[in-house]
């Protein structure tokens, strides 16, 4: 239950750190971060399992991450309802980098109906050479008038976690820590916007519940006062 304090919310491992040792539970804040790493991708699997089944739009975009001062692409798709399909972080943002995000999306995902992208050039490029996405029907937007809303709308959380951890460093922590961040902050991400105070409080109180059978917790921890 407690890794969920890491993805859900904007929180160092440090506030976490504090916030258990309030409750009574001693730990540093590399043990949070080694049972985000150990627990993690195991929880984020579960969400992905009992979520609807993905759209048949991917919306794909790209964001400049800086890794240790080294500029990185994180490649994201996203479906037409905003759920993340998968991302995978790259150095590169030429026609063999689209190529092994494409194959990374189809292996956990269906093939779409459409794809809608920006103007980059490596996307019809790398998808031309994928059978199962040559006849897919791509539509193309222009990123300056932000048109494609679902890709970019996606990496705001990305990128207010960035901020927080005042940076990401190591490529394969990076990646392994992002695959698991938007599954699991999508599970309890709900548009409250649209909701009742009292229908959004039975949702989020349904979501909660439904993580600690994914976490295997039978009840919440004791509170030391």
């Amino acid at each position: 239950m407690r890794c969920a304090l890491v993805f859900r919310f904007q929180l160092s491992l440090r506030d976490i750190e504090e916030l258990l040792f309030e409750r009574g539970v001693t730990v540093t804040y590399e043990t949070v971060r080694c049972w985000c790493d150990k627990f993690g991708k195991g929880f984020a699997h579960r969400v992905k399992a009992v979520r609807r089944k993905p759209g048949s739009t991917w919306h794909l975009g790209e964001m400049f991450v800086r890794l240790r001062g080294e500029p990185h692409l994180l490649w994201r798709a996203v479906d037409e309802h905003g759920a993340e399909l998968d991302i995978l972080l790259q150095k590169r943002r030429d026609k063999a980098a689209a190529k092994r995000f494409f194959k990374r999306v189809l292996r956990s995902n269906p093939v779409p109906r459409k794809i809608v992208t920006d103007q980059l050039r490596s996307y019809p490029a790398a998808k031309a050479e994928i059978p199962e996405l040559a006849n897919v029907k791509h539509v193309f937007v222009k990123a300056a008038a932000r048109l494609n809303n679902r890709a970019e709308n996606s990496h705001q959380p990305t990128r207010e976690r960035e901020r927080r951890m005042r940076g990401f460093r190591d490529p394969k922590r990076t990646q392994k820590f992002l695959s698991c961040f938007g599954p699991i902050r999508q599970h309890f991400a709900l548009k409250r916007h649209l909701l009742r105070a009292s229908l959004y409080r039975k949702q989020l109180a349904a979501r909660f519940a439904a993580w600690r059978e994914f976490a295997e917790v039978t009840q919440n921890p004791p509170i030391a006062f």
